[in-house]
């Protein structure tokens, strides 16, 4: 059993075990530790979204890596792919980004990059937990000159802006295009909107004045409603949220309309498979992303891969099976021929250089794929149980799959983030899933009262 890292690091309530200080330098030498096996310097970048808490937690892992003799450089507030491009470009043996993504400003985390920029495997994950919780590296203790330094990489937010206008081709300019951004108040607030100005856009910023306490709140990619107003009320082109710390999009067409990352994977893989850039004219997703996506992309001859939730696993499976374009719906897009990790920003640029060339909007570009009727419920549960395996939570489901037939599916999974299972119902008859996804609620909610579990349902 894991102790400490889930599906996207460590993460919990700031101030709280495991997210305390004291967890944060434990983390910080255990990583020191397992990446200072090579010859010469050693360095590890940290970087951070801009809740009050990471003050806290950025030093006490420069404390902790300095403490094993590995010096730190210190990026500052910048997006996650910002500091897995940043750990790379520094030749550094690691990095690590201090964020709870789309969490409240009183949650946080972290999670580390290895050198070449991607999210540690599992098995390197286990080990640094391994290394915590066994006290093995507590004699290691470097005295004197042998003690690490810690550096502030002061132009990381500038490095990271001159690599994203890169991605975009050098023939096109955003002149002429008006477009909402909104930067939840988080790690993109200064990136976002120098990239796109200095691209030639007209921006409309908000969530751009980061309190520490403000980060994702009634703003970011979970709460785009604020931007389709404003769209529909500026008319202007589109919109985009970002979460707080800059690795997904949500974007909003013209009319005020949100498209989420299962319309952008099915427009980026049509514009790639049709340029002869779509590596085993493939698409890497997860489990929960909509089977029309499946459906739109067969039509012309275009695989959908599909992973466990989580876009370390989509990632994982790009590596392993040699593709190029993956992402979840929640808006990570993963571009491995630019970048390890989902980005935003990047995801943003990949779209409007479509909506460019082939001089459209992304209203229409967005009908290459129609969804099919989705319903998520969310079950708050103390632990962690395999409901699959009670008899009456079995049945229910095994009822509702066979109601469904080959026309829709159900999945239930655990949250890696938080203590929630998700249920998610899919099919042609928008009411029918919801009902079905309200019995199997229902079901479960009835069967964690007996054995003496409090549940916490919401559709």
């Amino acid at each position: 059993m894991r102790k400490l890292f889930g599906t996207d690091g460590i993460r919990g309530i700031a101030n709280v075990d495991p997210m305390t200080g004291e967890m944060a330098m434990q983390l910080g030498r255990a990583t020191a530790y397992i990446f200072k096996n090579r010859e010469g310097g050693h360095r590890i970048v940290i970087g951070k979204d801009t809740r009050l808490s990471g003050y806290m937690l950025e030093t006490a892992l420069a404390s902790g890596i300095c403490s094993m003799g590995v010096d730190v450089l210190l990026v500052g507030p910048l997006p996650t792919p910002g500091i897995a491009f940043i750990t790379i470009s520094m030749r550094a043996d690691a990095g690590v980004v201090i964020s709870a993504s789309h969490n409240p400003f009183y949650d946080n985390g972290i999670k580390i990059f290895s050198r070449d920029g991607f999210k540690l495997p599992d098995a390197l994950e286990a080990k640094i937990e391994e290394l915590i919780f066994s006290d093995s590296i507590d004699s290691l203790r470097p005295t004197a000159e042998e003690v690490g330094k810690a550096y502030r990489i002061e132009d990381a937010v500038g490095r990271y802006i001159v690599f994203l206008k890169n991605t975009f081709p050098n023939n096109l300019t955003l002149d002429g295009l008006k477009i909402v951004l909104d930067c939840a108040n988080g790690a993109a607030y200064k990136v976002a909107p120098a990239v796109l100005e200095e691209l030639g856009a007209e921006v409309i910023p908000i969530g751009v004045e980061p309190d520490g306490k403000n980060i994702n709140l009634d703003c970011g990619s979970l709460c785009p409603q604020r931007v389709s107003e404003l769209v529909v009320q500026g008319r202007a082109n589109l919109g985009m949220a970002l979460d707080g710390d800059g690795d997904r999009v949500v974007f909003v067409d013209q009319k005020g309309k949100i498209v989420d990352g299962d319309h952008i994977m099915a427009i980026c893989a049509i514009d790639m498979a049709e340029g002869g850039r779509l590596k085993n004219k493939s698409v890497v997703t997860t489990v929960m992303s909509n089977m029309g996506l499946d459906l739109s992309l067969s039509k012309r001859e275009i695989r959908v891969v599909r992973t466990a939730v989580g876009d370390r696993y989509v990632v994982e499976e790009m590596v392993r099976g040699g593709y190029n374009l993956g992402g979840e719906q929640s808006g990570h897009t993963i571009f491995l021929d630019y970048n390890t990790t989902g980005d935003g920003i990047l995801t943003a640029l990949q779209t409007l250089s479509i909506m460019i060339r082939k001089q459209r909007q992304l209203d229409e570009l967005a009908k290459s794929m129609t969804p099919l009727p989705q319903v998520q419920f969310n079950t708050k549960i103390d632990r962690e149980i395999d409901v699959l395996r009670m008899p009456e939570i079995r049945r229910k489901i095994e009822a509702i799959e066979g109601e469904l037939g080959k026309s829709g599916r159900i999945l239930t999974r655990y949250s890696g983030t938080e203590p929630v299972l998700r249920i998610m119902v899919e099919g042609e008859d928008e009411n029918k899933i919801a009902r079905m996804g309200r019995e199997l609620t229902d079901t479960i909610g009835q069967v964690m009262e007996r054995i003496g579990q409090s549940t916490n349902s919401q559709g």
